[in-house]
């Protein structure tokens, strides 16, 4: 059984989710320092036999991309690179605050949700593209990045 994994980029840590066997459900995974990005990416492939990335692509609220979405787009080839799978971007506005809300009313301390926040926002894009029909117009199979040598 494969598996989707969702990507919440930040500059120095990275939220990470994986579905279901069925693609059905996300659940929050880790939270990885930039750094350690590529060795946590082979191992969770090894581990779950990944399928494809859902990389969440920070825009402004009139949905125009600026650093941060470029930061995003190039985290996105390097992981299509590293696990030969297809990479989906869908926009993540507001999912760190849903996050955030999420985790305040579940009563958990501040430490603790600053450790937690970046895995949960991974877990919301990845659900929302589990949730969402490809015609949504959330995402498109063409804004993706293909892995090496499929073109």
């Amino acid at each position: 059984m494969t598996r989707i994994l969702g990507i919440d980029y930040g500059t120095r840590r990275i939220g990470l989710a994986i579905s279901d066997g069925l693609g059905i459900t996300a659940r929050p995974l880790e939270v990885v320092a930039r750094s350690d990005l590529e060795r946590a990416l082979r191992r969770i492939d090894e581990e779950y036999g990944i399928e494809r990335v859902v990389l969440g692509l920070p825009t402004g609220l009139g949905g125009s991309e600026g650093a941060s979405a470029a930061a995003a787009r190039e985290l996105g080839a390097e992981a299509a690179e590293i696990l030969g799978v297809e990479v989906v971007f869908i926009d993540e506005r507001f999912t760190s605050r849903m996050a955030e809300s999420a985790l305040l009313e579940s009563g958990m301390k501040r430490r603790d949700r600053k450790e937690t926040i970046d895995k949960v926002a991974a877990a919301i894009i990845l659900q929302t593209y589990l949730d969402a029909p490809p015609s949504s117009g959330n995402y498109t199979a063409g804004d993706g990045v293909e892995p090496p040598g499929t073109k």
